[in-house]
C-alpha cells in the first residue's frame, strides 16, 4: 500500500522513514489521525541522538534521552501529528 504524496512516496500511514538526502530533517512520516493528514519532518540530520535503550548505556546518555522527554512532554502528548511525538518514538 505505497502512498504518494506531494510527490514522496510512503510505505502507508503513521510509518516513519529515513530522509538520507533532505537537508536538514532526518525522517518524514505522513501521519494520520481520523481524517485529517499531514507530512511531518522530524530530527536534526546528522544528530547524535541516544537512539533506543541499550543494556550497558552509559548514564550521560540516560540523562540525555531523559532531559529530551522532559524537555518536549508537552508537544509529545499532542499526539501524531506533532513532531516531537515522532521524534520521541522513533530516535530517543
Amino acid at each position: 500500500m505505497a502512498i504518494t504524496y506531494r510527490g514522496e512516496k510512503f510505505a502507508g500511514y503513521n510509518i516513519p522513514k529515513r530522509t538520507p538526502k533532505h537537508p536538514k530533517k532526518s525522517h518524514a512520516v505522513l501521519a494520520k489521525e481520523g481524517d485529517k493528514i499531514r507530512l511531518i519532518r522530524f530530527g536534526e540530520q546528522g544528530a547524535k541522538t541516544a537512539g533506543k535503550p541499550k543494556q550497558g548505556e552509559s548514564s550521560k546518555m540516560k540523562k540525555k534521552r531523559a532531559s529530551f522527554k522532559a524537555r518536549h512532554a508537552k508537544n509529545i502528548r499532542k499526539g501524531k501529528m506533532s513532531a516531537a511525538y515522532w521524534a520521541d518514538k522513533v530516535k530517543w
